[in-house]
């Protein structure tokens, strides 16, 4: 945009850090001179009032000392300044200075001088009005259609609009609804104040109706006229522009439509006198001020707009006429008569660059130097391509994305867990009811082998465990230097978890020549909690509502190599059945065969078996992987524990529904309780004291139903919490036999918990119930689908919470029905087509369950 900039004809810079804004600029010919030359009029928030006229001898001068009309420090930040008729009894231009606590009214006038130094220029105070609340902005115009005289109408900060008939305070009035206040104008065509509320709306109030409103000063209490004044004080049209603005302005010009322009942050709109829109323009930019001007083609109006960008374009209606650069962001832009030159353009900085200038190019002299041609080396580019792709191919062996090794990783977390339980257990607010609570010990090192800047460590265990400290923040770390904390995990709630794994994650950056900031950077480790923790040794049980029988190709292992830390090497009794009791009081027992190569895990909750079962097998595995056995393998024959799953869901969902109704009880209870406050507190404000009709009776009924169901959804909300805990340990122990049952690969396992598990947390809007529908719904139209007509059919894309759990039962069910019919679980399209076409005929009720939507 070099050849856009903008042709400098005048400049100064006024004072020394300085503040201007918005309204701080002003362009008249304020001393009524007669010559139709404006002079340039400038406040500022120190208290300076500046009246320049300009002379330069060429363009581009600078400021001479005769240019300066004018200067005077006020004693408070100047506002706003604006010339109009406002002094009775004559029609001459008179300044108006709006302060934060008064409004003062001067004459500006010229003595001629003698000698070189020129005209000599004073200003007279004619009144003032002291404000009794804090400005904001202010207007002037002919109010109510008065001749040869202006009024001023000034808003204040708690939106309150003071209205002066020259010399003698006229009335106030509070604008309804109002939060903060926004640019005023005053349409004289239409007699009304136009205005941008906080709610983004245009909004527009006539004079007369502003004129025959309550009277705000004869109102006691704010908050309440605030109100009523609302109700009374009616608006005569609104238009919602949906976002901020920063001006308005009204114009009139004879060849063009009178017009309403308001510039918002993002659009630039013009509006009819009734509110409806003209035209609208999108900006691409941030805009900073603005100000309509004559066109020269009929039927449209010019329009200057300044923005951040230090940039001022010119538009002709909505249409981009012009661009220019500017050597600084305006607050304010005017258009003046200045020394017989029409049309120069004002702008003004935030931090005072006054700028007189015209629209024109300024080419550019500047001409690329010649290149000096040379001949290609092809031997040394071939050389340095060669180079080039073996550097490439180095660095796509060892990608960034992927996880280094750990010899080459620059910052390395280990958690070592303790052995043994503690000697005094650290468990804090523990709500389980056991006699004692035990906890272990965690030790954390962090070993860095770079400086590691803003180290954070967080240790996570899944609830209803719990840590004594679950954050801790480092000072940097040096190069090869360890940091080493100690914590204890124990169990919290009165309910068995459904893992016994913690996580720890240390979040750093690393500082770099590019970036001294440093580069964030992540290190994680996982740790796995003793059995010891939950649960103690007790006397097995014989009997038990659920069974399960999980078969070795290995001869069954004795309790006393396999569970030491829970077997009493005294009691031979122990080698072959061993039992659990948790520390919620539920009792499991875990039988190894004497005879054949099976182990029977029982309880009386189905929830119980899957971490006996889990550590089983984990021991086992350890077990043979130190004997050097390489074909160890667990199988699972039984049936599918369905039945006794689909227990825990619909307990799970009918704990929801009930959140659901509590939810809308509190509601209901809730609107009831605002309402009598409604009623009572007019009661209490009215002026005849009248009875309350036992609505304090009412109120205080409402609010203990309140309280009661407020402490039934706390309670209901936990209940959830122990019902989808309990659902996700009976989940993990159906998706374990599931795997043992069809000996599935680590993929599919992986397929089969992102199905069934796909979320940490369980909430009203998002539960386990629908999310899993969908998901196995996937499954049974892709990879596990009959037919291509069932790859056809398309879900529901919305996730919403179901009616009943009848669907999602059946969609289980028919999920196991096909895998055991010879389905396999893969994610890609190609896969799922192959599987349509092999697989095994389901049968006619399967099938029917499979088309349903």
């Amino acid at each position: 945009m070099s050849l856009f900039k903008a042709r400098d004809w005048w400049s100064t810079i006024l004072g020394e850090k300085e503040e201007f804004d918005q309204g701080c600029l002003c362009v008249a010919d304020v001393d009524n001179s007669g010559s139709g030359q404006d002079k340039i009029i400038v406040g500022s928030y120190m208290g300076y009032l500046r009246i320049f006229n300009p002379h330069p001898v060429k363009p581009g001068d600078g400021v001479q000392p005769e240019d300066l009309l004018l200067e005077v420090q006020l004693r408070e930040p100047i506002l706003q300044v604006e010339v109009g008729k406002f002094v009775s009894g004559t029609e001459g231009l008179h300044l108006a200075v709006l302060h934060c606590r008064k409004l003062c009214v001067y004459a500006v006038s010229g003595t001629l001088g003698n000698v070189e130094h020129g005209n000599q220029y004073q200003i007279k105070l004619m009144y003032e009005h002291n404000l009794q609340r804090t400005a904001c902005n202010m207007t002037y115009g002919p109010f109510g259609g008065v001749k040869g005289r202006d009024l001023i109408c000034i808003q204040s900060m708690d939106g309150m609009l003071m209205l002066f008939e020259q010399e003698s305070y006229a009335f106030g009035r509070f604008l309804p609804g109002f939060l903060l206040p926004g640019p005023l104008t005053y349409n004289s065509r239409t007699d009304s104040f136009i205005t941008v509320s906080s709610c983004r709306q245009v909004e527009s109030y006539k004079y007369q109706v502003l004129a025959f409103a309550t009277d705000a000063d004869e109102r006691q209490e704010s908050e309440q006229q605030k109100l009523s004044s609302g109700k009374r004080l009616a608006v005569d049209w609104v238009l919602n522009i949906g976002e901020q603005a920063l001006d308005i302005c009204v114009v009139s010009f004879n060849q063009a439509v009178s017009s309403v322009f308001v510039l918002g942050e993002r659009n630039f709109f013009c509006l009819k006198d009734n509110g409806q829109i003209r035209f609208m323009k999108k900006l691409d930019y941030s805009p900073s001020c603005f100000i309509p001007y004559c066109s020269v083609k009929e039927g449209t109006i010019n329009t200057l707009i300044g923005n951040h960008g230090k940039m001022l374009n010119v538009y002709q209606d909505v249409t981009l006429k012009w661009a220019t650069q500017l050597p600084h962001i305006p607050v304010s832009v005017k258009v003046a008569n200045l020394q017989d030159l029409k049309g120069v353009i004002v702008t003004l900085s935030d931090n005072g660059h006054l700028q007189c200038s015209y629209l024109g190019t300024d080419p550019s002299l500047f001409q690329a130097p010649r290149v000096d041609s040379r001949e290609i080396n092809y031997e040394e580019f071939n050389a340095e391509m060669k180079e080039l792709q073996k550097i490439i191919k180095e660095a796509t062996k060892t990608q960034d994305i992927l996880p280094k090794s750990e010899k080459h990783r620059d910052l390395i977390v280990t958690a070592e867990v303790s052995p043994d339980l503690d000697a005094e257990s650290q468990a804090i607010d523990s709500e389980v009811k056991a006699e004692a609570v035990p906890s272990v010990t965690v030790k954390i090192t962090i070993q860095s082998r770079v400086t590691a800047q803003k180290p954070n460590l967080a240790v996570c265990v899944q609830a209803p465990l719990a840590v004594t400290c679950d954050q801790f923040v480092f000072d940097d770390l040096e190069p090869d230097s360890s940091e080493t904390v100690v914590l204890s995990v124990f169990l919290k709630e009165n309910c068995s978890p459904s893992e016994l794994e913690g996580n720890c994650v240390v979040s750093y950056s690393t500082p770099t020549e590019l970036n001294p900031e440093g580069i964030p950077k992540v290190a994680q480790c996982n740790f796995r909690l003793p059995l010891r923790l939950i649960c103690f040794p007790a006397q097995s049980s014989k009997a038990a509502n659920h069974k399960l029988t999980i078969d070795t190709n290995k001869p069954p292992i004795s309790f006393l190599t396999i569970f030491p830390d829970f077997v009493d090497p005294s009691e031979d009794d122990q080698a072959n059945v061993l039992g659990f009791q948790f520390l919620t009081g539920s009792k499991t027992t875990l039988l190894a065969s004497k005879t054949s190569q099976r182990y029977r895990i029982q309880s009386d909750q189905l929830e119980d078996l899957w971490l006996i079962t889990k550590e089983l097998m984990l021991r086992l595995e350890e077990h043979f992987k130190k004997q050097n056995c390489k074909d160890f393998a667990c199988t699972f024959s039984g049936s599918i524990p369905l039945q006794e799953y689909f227990e825990l869901i619909d307990r799970h969902f009918e704990l929801r529904l009930n959140a659901e109704k509590f939810q809308e009880l509190l509601s209901e209870r809730a609107v009831q309780f605002r309402a009598i406050e409604r009623r009572l507190l007019t009661r209490f404000k009215d002026k005849t004291p009248a009875p309350l009709q036992h609505l304090d009776t009412l109120l205080e009924g409402t609010f203990r139903e309140v309280i009661a169901l407020a402490d039934a959804a706390e309670e209901n909300q936990a209940n959830i919490f122990q019902a989808f805990t309990k659902l996700k340990s009976a989940t993990h122990l159906v998706i374990m036999l599931i795997s043992l049952w069809q000996k599935l690969s680590t993929d599919q396992v992986a397929i089969l918990e992102a199905t069934f598990l796909p979320l940490a947390e369980d909430t009203q809007e998002l539960g386990w119930e629908e999310t899993v529908d969908a998901a196995i719904s996937y499954l049974l139209r892709t990879c596990l689908s009959k037919s291509s007509k069932e790859q056809a059919l398309t879900l529901s894309s919305q996730l919403c919470m179901p009616k009943d759990t009848s669907k999602l039962k059946k969609n289980i069910t028919l999920f196991c029905d096909r895998l055991a019919k010879g389905g396999r679980l893969s994610l890609s399209t190609d896969s799922a087509t192959q599987q349509a076409a092999v697989m095994p005929g389901l049968s006619e009720d399967a099938a029917e369950e499979a088309e349903k939507p």
